[in-house]
C-alpha cells in the first residue's frame, strides 16, 4: 500500500492549534522519559544481579562435576556388589572390556560425565583424601578477586580468580642493596671547596638559571598562545631550592614575570566561559584562544598567590620549613614582590583580579617600612592621575575608608592625603523635578503610523541603527556613567572626612581632611553647608590645631561659599579677621612653605568675591601684605607682589597707597586686627622702595612695576611670562629648596686687562737689565724660619 501521509506544510502548521501542538510536544517528551525508565530499571537489575553475586560466599565451578561424580560410584558400587560375587573371573573380565569399548548408545544419558571420562568404580574414601593437595599451616590463604559474572538460561554463575602474590622478598632484598649503596656513597667525604670556588660556582649556577629565565621569556614572547605552558615551567622556578641562588633567582623571575604579564596580556578582562558556551563547538582558532586565555588567567592568578604569601611570610617572619632563604633575605624578597604588584596596578587596571591586588596594596600604604609604603603611595597616585573614569579610583577609595574604619583612625596622614589626586571635577547635583521628569517624545508610536508612511517609517528605523552604531564605533564612555562613578567616589571621601571631624578632631589625620575639603568643599552637597562652617570655626577658635591647619579651615570655608554658597547668606568676616590678625606669623622660616596656602585663600576671599569686599579691607590687605614680603623668602615675595598687582586690576582707587599725602581723617593703626577699620588710606607703601634694591631680580621687576601702578603696557610693564603667571605658580616657579639662587646668578664677564711685553717695557735701560738678570737666574727655594728675629733678640 502507497504511504499517503505528507509532510505537513508550513501554512498547516501555521492553522494548527496551539493545544494540539504542545499535547504532540508532551506526549513525544512522554515517550523518552518513559524508554529512559526502562533503561533504568534494567540497568538497576544488572546492578542488584551484580551485587548479590559478589556478597554470595564464592565456590570454584568443579564442584557440581565432583559432586554428581561421587554419586554416581557410590550407587554403582551398591548395584555391582551382588552380581560381582556371582560371576566367574573371565565374565568379569569381558565384562570390564566391553565397558570400555562402550558406544553412544549404551551409556546412561541421566549422567551428566563427560563421553571420555574413565570410571573409577574401585576407588575409595582413602585414595581421595590422599589424593587431595594439603595446605601448610604457616601458607597464607589466598585471595580470590571476582569477577564480572556470566548469565545464562539457568541463572547467573559467579567467576573468581586468586589474587597473584609477588615476590616480595626478592624486591626487599633488592631494597636492601641500593640502601647499602647509598649508604656507602654518602659515607664518602665530598670535597671541601675554597671561597675562590665557591663563588666561581655560585657564579656559574646564577648564569644558567639566568639564561634558563631568558630562554623561556624569550619564547613566551615570541609565541604567548603556543608557548602558555612555558609560563609555568618559569613560574616553578619562584621556588628556587638551591641556597647559593635562591633569592637572586626569585627576584629575576618575579621581575620577569611581571614584564611578561604586561606585555601578553589583552586589553580587555576574561570572564570565565558558562556551559553552554562550553558545550558548542567553535573553530580551532577560537578553541585555541580560549585555551590561551584560561591558562593566561590560571597562571596569573597562581603568580599573584605567589606575591602575597611572599608578602605575607615576611609580615609574620615566618620561614619555610627548608629554611633556604633567611629572614633577612625575606624583606628584599618581600619589597620586589610590592614593587611587581604596584606595577601591576598601574599598568593592568582593566585586566583580572585588580581588586584583589588593591585589596594586597592599600594595607600596605601604613607599613612601618617607609619604602614599601612610599611605593604604594606612588602607584596609588598614578592610577589615580590615569584613571580617566572612575572605576579603579572608585574600588581604592572604598577599601581606603574599610581601612580607615577598621583601624579606628589610626593610620598614618598620608594614606588620606592620597585623596588630593583624585580627578574629580564635576559630580552629579540634585536636579530639579523639571529635569528629572522625563522629557516628552517629539512624535509617539502611533503619531508615527498616522503621519508617516511605510518608507518614512523604513527610513526612520534604518537611521536610528545607524546612529547607535556610530555610538559604538567612537567607544567613549558614557558622560552620565563617569559622572556617576564620581559621584559614589566623592561620598565615601566625604563620609571618611566627617567621621574624622565628628569623632577624632584632636587626630594627626585632621591636616589631611582640612586639605581634601579645602580640594573638594566646592562639591560638598548645600545641606551640609551650615553644619560644616560651624564645625571650621569652632576649630580655629578652640587654637587647638596649627597655623597650616587655620589656613586649610579658611580654605575650605572659602570654597564652600564661593561654589553653590554664594545663594547662602552667610557673613564669612571672622574669618577675614582671622587671617588679617594671623598673616605676620610667617617669616622666611619653616613657615614660607605655608605662603602658598596663604595666597590661595587671597585669591579666593578678594580677587574672586570682589563684589563682597570693601575698599578699605582691600587696602587694608595690601598694606600688611607689602609689610610682610619683606621678611620672607623670595619666591614668597614674588607671589605676594603679584598678588599686589591682582588687586590693584581688581579695585578700583588702590593707587592711594602710592601717594605721601593721607587721605582723609584718622591715622593709620598697623597693630589693629581689624581690617576694616585700621585706616590703611591714610599710608603708602613705602615698602616697595625697599623691594626696588632687592637681591633677586624678579622682585626688583615686580617692586618697580607696581611703584608706577601696575600698567598693563608701556615701559612699566611687565613681560607676559610673568604678567599671565597666577601668584601660585610664581610662588613654585621661584621655589629654592635646593638652596640655589632661582634663576641663577649671571656670570660676570672680566674686564679685558692691559698687557704690556715682558722686555723693552720700561724706559730706563739699567731696570730693564736688571729685570733680564733676574728672569734668565734659576729660583731657589729657601726655607722660611719665622722665628729667626725671636733667635736673635734672644742672643743679643
Amino acid at each position: 500500500r502507497k504511504n499517503t501521509k505528507r509532510v505537513p506544510s508550513f501554512r498547516k502548521l501555521l492553522r494548527t492549534s496551539k493545544i494540539k501542538l504542545d499535547n504532540k510536544l508532551k506526549n513525544k517528551q512522554y515517550k523518552q522519559q518513559s524508554a529512559a525508565k526502562k533503561y533504568r530499571k534494567e540497568q538497576k537489575k544488572l546492578r542488584q544481579a551484580v551485587r548479590d553475586a559478589v556478597c554470595r560466599k564464592p565456590f570454584p565451578l568443579e564442584e557440581y562435576k565432583k559432586k554428581t561424580v561421587a554419586e554416581k560410584r557410590e550407587k554403582e558400587e551398591e548395584e555391582d556388589a551382588l552380581p560381582l560375587d556371582m560371576m566367574d573371573e573371565d565374565d568379569l573380565k569381558l565384562m570390564q572390556d566391553l565397558a570400555q569399548k562402550a558406544s553412544f548408545i549404551t551409556r546412561d544419558l541421566s549422567s551428566n560425565e563427560p563421553v571420555h571420562i574413565k570410571k573409577r568404580k574401585n576407588e575409595s574414601v582413602i585414595d581421595k583424601y590422599e589424593k587431595m593437595p594439603r595446605r601448610m599451616q604457616t601458607e597464607p590463604e589466598k585471595e580470590l578477586i571476582h569477577l564480572l559474572p556470566i548469565k545464562d538460561k539457568g541463572g547467573i554463575i559467579p567467576q573468581t580468580m586468586e589474587k597473584p602474590v609477588l615476590n616480595v622478598t626478592q624486591d626487599e632484598e633488592e631494597d636492601t642493596e641500593e640502601m647499602e649503596i647509598a649508604e656507602d656513597a654518602n659515607e664518602e667525604p665530598l670535597p671541601v671547596l675554597t671561597p675562590e670556588e665557591m663563588a666561581a660556582q655560585r657564579r656559574r649556577k646564577l648564569q644558567e638559571r639566568k639564561i634558563h629565565i631568558a630562554a623561556l621569556a624569550a619564547a613566551i614572547l615570541s609565541d604567548p598562545e603556543n608557548n602558555i605552558k612555558k609560563l609555568k615551567e618559569l613560574r616553578t622556578m619562584l621556588m628556587e631550592q638551591d641556597p647559593n641562588v635562591a633569592v637572586i633567582v626569585r627576584k629575576l623571575v618575579m621581575v620577569s614575570l611581571m614584564e611578561i604579564f604586561k606585555d601578553i596580556t589583552p586589553s580587555y578582562k576574561i570572564r570565565p566561559l558558562t556551559d553552554a558556551e562550553k558545550a558548542t563547538k567553535v573553530k580551532k582558532e577560537t578553541q585555541k584562544l580560549r585555551e590561551f586565555e584560561e591558562g593566561l588567567v590560571s597562571q596569573y592568578k597562581f603568580y599573584l598567590e605567589n606575591l602575597e604569601q611572599t608578602i605575607k611570610d615576611w609580615k609574620q617572619r615566618k620561614l619555610k620549613k627548608s629554611n633556604v632563604i633567611s629572614l633577612k633575605a625575606y624583606k628584599g624578597l618581600a619589597e620586589i614582590a610590592v614593587k611587581c604588584l604596584c606595577e601591576l596596578l598601574v599598568a593592568l587596571p582593566h585586566f583580572n583580579f585588580h581588586n584583589n591586588i588593591i585589596v594586597l596594596i592599600v594595607p600596605l600604604m601604613n607599613d612601618t617600612s617607609k619604602m614599601i609604603s612610599e611605593l604604594c603611595f606612588e602607584a596609588v597616585k598614578k592610577l589615580f592621575k590615569q584613571d580617566k573614569l572612575g572605576f579603579a579610583s572608585l574600588g581604592v577609595v572604598k577599601v581606603i575608608s574599610g581601612l580607615v574604619k577598621g583601624r579606628n583612625y589610626n593610620v598614618r596622614p598620608e594614606v588620606l592625603k592620597v585623596f588630593l589626586h583624585l580627578r574629580i571635577k564635576e559630580v552629579e547635583l540634585k536636579k530639579d523635578s523639571e529635569d528629572i521628569a522625563p522629557k516628552k517624545k517629539f512624535m509617539t508610536y502611533k503619531e508615527k503610523r498616522k503621519n508617516l508612511s511605510r518608507m518614512q517609517r523604513k527610513w526612520k528605523k534604518a537611521e536610528e541603527k545607524l546612529e547607535r552604531e556610530l555610538l559604538e564605533a567612537e567607544a567613549s564612555e558614557s558622560k552620565e556613567k563617569k559622572l556617576k562613578l564620581h559621584t559614589e567616589t566623592l561620598n565615601i571621601v566625604f563620609l571618611t572626612y566627617f567621621r574624622i571631624l565628628k569623632k577624632t578632631q584632636k587626630s594627626p589625620l585632621l591636616p589631611a581632611v582640612l586639605e581634601g575639603l579645602a580640594k573638594f568643599a566646592h562639591l560638598i552637597n548645600v545641606e551640609f553647608f551650615d553644619d560644616l562652617l560651624i564645625v571650621l570655626h569652632s576649630l580655629i577658635a578652640s587654637g587647638g590645631i596649627t597655623y597650616r591647619e587655620t589656613l586649610h579651615c579658611i580654605l575650605s570655608a572659602f570654597h564652600i561659599l564661593s561654589g553653590q554658597g554664594d545663594v547662602l547668606n552667610i557673613d564669612p568676616m571672622k574669618f577675614y579677621t582671622h587671617l588679617y590678625k594671623t598673616l605676620f606669623s610667617l617669616h622666611a622660616g619653616g613657615t614660607n612653605d605655608d605662603l602658598g596656602i596663604v595666597l590661595q585663600c587671597l585669591d579666593v576671599m578678594l580677587a574672586k568675591r570682589r563684589k563682597q569686599v570693601s575698599q578699605q579691607r582691600a587696602l587694608a590687605f595690601m598694606k600688611r601684605l607689602s609689610t610682610l614680603g619683606l621678611h620672607v623668602l623670595p619666591n614668597s615675595s614674588i607671589g605676594i607682589l603679584a598678588t599686589n598687582r591682582v588687586l590693584m586690576h581688581t579695585f578700583p582707587k588702590m593707587d592711594l597707597l602710592l601717594d605721601n599725602e593721607s587721605q582723609g581723617s584718622g591715622v593709620y593703626l598697623p597693630e589693629l586686627e581689624e581690617p576694616e577699620h585700621c585706616n590703611a588710606q591714610n599710608t603708602a607703601l613705602w615698602e616697595l622702595h625697599l623691594l626696588q634694591r632687592h637681591y633677586h631680580p624678579i622682585v626688583r621687576k615686580f617692586a618697580a612695576h607696581l611703584i608706577v601702578g601696575a600698567p598693563a603696557e608701556g615701559s612699566g610693564a611687565l613681560s607676559p611670562d610673568l604678567s599671565r603667571r597666577p601668584a601660585t605658580e610664581l610662588f613654585e616657579t621661584y621655589n629654592m629648596k635646593g638652596m640655589t639662587f632661582n634663576p641663577p646668578v649671571e656670570s660676570v664677564t672680566p674686564r679685558r686687562k692691559d698687557t704690556f711685553s715682558q722686555m723693552d717695557s720700561f724706559l730706563n735701560e739699567e731696570l730693564n737689565e736688571w729685570l733680564q738678570k733676574h728672569n734668565s737666574e734659576t729660583a731657589i727655594h729657601k726655607p722660611l724660619d719665622f722665628a729667626k728675629h725671636l733667635k736673635e733678640s734672644c742672643f743679643s
